[in-house]
């Protein structure tokens, strides 16, 4: 069985992780078939992608097995081969990424959750920085974006103590964007990435790159960037479409082009 699943449906790439006996703990082999699909999502036929986890939880991080093995990869590795090349992946692709936390996200599999663009859970899930409890530091970006999304003293004292966070503490943390309960998580979070799938992809990889710019760039600088990616959306056929539509008091059909 492949340790990860996809398909390409309506124009949505979906992922799924796929070691349900494991909670979607990854390994070496799940990794690299996860930059592969995230590398498929590159086509023009995806415009919006959906990632989730397969059985009870969406990822408990690293397979620990894989770390303690003598003839393993090695940590070193394990970050630089594995978690960081998805992290980039994820942060570069040109498409809006919805992860779908249907369980437990615990370690690596948080933090490349908080990685995508919207995060939505069921009211069931769960987000553990569990690196503290054997002597790591936080991985996968989690250093990077918790802290923005959270602030730096929750942030800190998550990573520190490694508390379990529910699903309706992170959306009133502002970690993750809603949770859905538990019965209709799926038919929301599939609305979202349907809408997604329908709307101007090169304006929304537009707003994607300039939030990424403006963790590192002063207000002049983000301005500037601004001005630039605007002039880009400016010239697309789905702006073009978009203000048609308007005019004409239509909805507008958007090509992602």
């Amino acid at each position: 069985m492949s340790s990860i699943l996809f398909s390409i449906e309506n124009s949505i790439g979906n992922i799924t992780l796929n070691r349900p006996d494991k909670l979607n703990s990854f390994n070496r082999e799940m990794a690299f078939e996860m930059q592969a699909a995230l590398k498929e999502c590159e086509s023009e036929s995806v415009r919006a992608v959906y990632l989730t986890g397969a059985g009870k939880g969406f990822c408990a991080g690293q397979d620990l097995a894989e770390v303690v093995d003598p003839n393993g990869p090695g940590m070193a590795r394990i970050l630089s081969e594995h978690y960081n090349p998805i992290v980039m992946a994820i942060r570069d692709l040109r498409k809006p990424v919805v992860a779908a936390v249907n369980g437990v996200a615990a370690g690596a599999g948080a933090n490349i959750a908080l990685g995508c663009d919207i995060v939505v859970a069921k009211r069931s899930a769960s987000f553990i920085q569990a690196f503290s409890k054997i002597g790591l530091i936080p991985d996968s970006g989690g250093t990077f974006y918790l802290p923005r999304l959270i602030g730096h003293q929750k942030a800190s004292a998550l990573m520190m103590l490694g508390d379990k966070v529910d699903s309706v503490e992170a959306e009133r943390l502002g970690m993750i964007y809603k949770y859905f309960e538990d019965e209709v998580f799926e038919v929301e979070a599939r609305k979202i990435v349907e809408t997604l799938a329908q709307m101007p992809t090169v304006g929304l990889a537009y707003t994607k790159k300039a939030l990424q710019w403006s963790f590192t760039h002063a207000l002049l600088e983000q301005l500037a960037n601004e001005d630039k990616l605007q002039q880009r959306a400016a010239e697309t056929d789905d702006f073009k479409e978009g203000v048609q539509a308007f005019l004409e008091k239509r909805a507008p059909q958007f090509k992602g082009k």
